[in-house]
């Protein structure tokens, strides 16, 4: 029986030819909802952490529920002061990494 050989793509070669090639508007859409679904998670993570409910961490920040909820499931754009106040009142340190290409 012949071995045929599996072959591999890069994720960046994937990403190109499916959702569309970097600084395309299509590209920029998916790369956003991406970080918003990063972010959304890692509050979500957080606040079980913390053995908090949406609504008591809608409380430490000044926000309703519901904004909690959407910040978790990526619903909506929200603003970087308010995820900012999210993990502060998560007690929780961020870090964002700038890296300047060419």
């Amino acid at each position: 029986m012949e071995k045929k050989e599996m072959k591999t793509y890069s994720l960046d070669k994937v990403t190109d030819k499916h959702i569309g090639k970097k600084e395309t508007p299509k590209r920029d859409e998916f790369e956003n909802e991406l970080r918003l679904d990063l972010i959304g998670n890692a509050i979500k993570q957080a606040r079980k952490e913390r053995n908090l409910t949406q609504t008591q961490l809608g409380e430490l920040v000044g926000v309703q529920k519901s904004q909690i909820s959407k910040l978790e499931n990526h619903l909506t754009d929200a603003r970087f002061e308010t995820i900012l106040k999210v993990f502060k009142a998560l007690n929780a340190k961020i870090n964002f990494n700038v890296e300047l290409l060419n």
